[in-house]
């Protein structure tokens, strides 16, 4: 009997020497499992995800405006998208905004020519001031109509006309004139050598709305687009403009257009509205206009990604 009990014996040892590791072999398990950062409470949160810099986006635009003719349009210069109001196919005069192609048509005709001391002094003033001598001057060195045909022809402009009375009659769409300003930038206007030159006078626009600054062949034209831009922005890097603005008797009506280009965007705002509402009226349009543009809005809280739970 006793190799029997013997064996027996062996065998009960050996099933509890089992049992007994089983329960330390799951402690040891679920001490590695707990301390592996699995549960999600010790799960670190992502580091917060960087911003994107503030830029100008289609979006809803309100402008309690007073009027008979308001719209708006903005280029992605970065993908060539145009959006803006319903109405961006439908023209304005350009006034003098119209200037930066006349000046930028001149300089790309004179190509790798040095750029004669006259001829320098009107382009500067031409966009700087908005000078319309100067304007006209190189209007009809270029051949007068003809600048404007080149500038249909060469920016692709589809709602553009040409009108008998001269280049500040020119009928232009908001849709355009964003056309027109990337032309500007990308090089297209004025060439290789001259685009630079044509960029650094746009940012250096100068003058206000303030009547010591509007004389009666140039005025001040540093408004608008510019004003509705916050500084982190326009820290980004030059914001090159050139607003036409006129009160015509024919109608009693401010014919007003904004325009601002940078390396990722092209805005231009257009209306016509009562004489008796001033210039600083259609420039507060535009700076409203360019703010609500602006995303993300100034202030606006940073989104910082939550830890997901465990399943």
């Amino acid at each position: 009997m006793r190799p029997r009990v013997t064996l027996v014996l062996a065998i009960l040892a050996v099933l509890l020497g089992a049992g007994m590791l089983v329960p330390a072999a799951y402690v040891r398990l679920a001490s590695d499992s707990s301390s592996s950062g699995d549960d999600p409470e010790s799960v670190a949160a992502p580091p917060p995800v960087a911003p994107q810099p503030p830029t100008l986006t289609n979006t809803a635009v309100s402008v309690p405006f007073d009027g008979r003719y308001f719209s708006w349009a903005l280029m992605d210069r970065e993908t060539g998208t145009i959006s803006g109001a319903e109405n961006l196919t439908t023209t304005n005069s350009t006034e003098s905004m119209i200037k930066v192609w006349i000046v930028a048509d001149y300089l790309r005709r004179l190509g790798d020519k040095p750029l004669p001391a006259e001829q320098r002094k009107q382009a500067v003033t031409a966009i700087r001031d908005s000078n319309d001598t100067a304007a006209q001057s190189l209007y009809r060195a270029g051949g007068s109509r003809a600048v404007v045909e080149r500038l249909i022809k060469m920016c692709k402009l589809t709602d553009t006309r040409i009108d008998p009375q001269g280049w500040a009659y020119t009928q232009m769409s908001p849709r355009d004139a964003v056309r027109m300003g990337d032309c500007i930038a990308d090089g297209t206007a004025a060439g290789p050598k001259w685009t630079s030159f044509l960029m650094k006078e746009m940012a250096s626009v100068r003058g206000t709305t303030a009547p010591e600054d509007q004389q009666l062949k140039q005025g001040g034209g540093r408004w608008g687009i510019i004003d509705g831009l916050p500084p982190s922005i326009t820290a980004q890097g030059p914001v090159g403009i050139k607003n036409g603005w006129t009160m015509l008797w024919a109608d009693l009506q401010w014919h007003l257009n904004c325009l601002a280009v940078t390396d990722k965007w092209s805005l231009a705002v257009m209306m016509r509205y009562p004489k008796d509402h001033g210039l600083d009226y259609g420039a507060q349009v535009c700076q409203s206009v360019t703010t609500q543009l602006v995303t993300p809005q100034p202030g606006a809280a940073l989104k910082v990604p939550q830890p997901m739970a465990k399943p």
